[in-house]
């Protein structure tokens, strides 16, 4: 049962990511409606036949505090998608500050970047334009869609509306 499942909240936002296990169960204990399946594919026991699921609403409205991406090491990782921003190599990967934090620079989105050891060193105590290193892009808060399209790999297509990617 390997896959992902898109998980909607009752008023059909995005809300998750789940297994294909985690949605079945779900289904078991009808705590959410089948919105889309996998054509051809089913889950069966020697009692049941239950079709794969590709899209599952809850039944109950979730209220959710806020979808905000958590600022991690990892986050900001995923968001440069492992590459360091200065030379592009996924090697030995560290967190660099854009604005030094001994000149004022604070721990934000907008300010952190993956960055190679080497590059890490090289730029030092400097700003990118002083150090004559350029950013492959400009460091940017991520959206909780897009950390929700990157963590399931390649989006289906059927799921692209629900995403707000169609």
């Amino acid at each position: 049962m390997k896959g992902h499942v898109l998980v909607l909240n009752q008023d059909y936002s995005a809300l998750t990511i789940c297994s294909v296990q985690r949605a079945v169960i779900l289904l078991h204990l009808q705590k959410v409606h089948l919105v889309e399946s996998v054509d051809g594919e089913s889950i069966r026991s020697p009692s049941t036949e239950l079709p794969w699921p590709s899209i599952v609403r809850l039944k109950a409205y979730a209220r959710v505090p806020y979808k905000r991406v958590m600022l991690s090491r990892k986050n900001v990782l995923k968001r440069d998608r492992n590459t360091c921003q200065y030379c592009g190599s996924s090697d030995n990967l560290t967190i660099d500050h854009v604005v030094p934090k001994s000149r004022g620079g604070r721990d934000t989105w907008e300010n952190l970047v993956a960055a190679c050891v080497t590059c890490n060193n090289r730029k030092g105590d400097r700003t990118p334009d002083e150090a004559n290193m350029d950013l492959a892009r400009e460091p940017f808060r991520p959206s909780y869609v897009m950390f929700l399209r990157d963590f399931a790999g390649q989006v289906r297509d059927h799921w692209k509306p629900y995403l707000f990617l169609a």
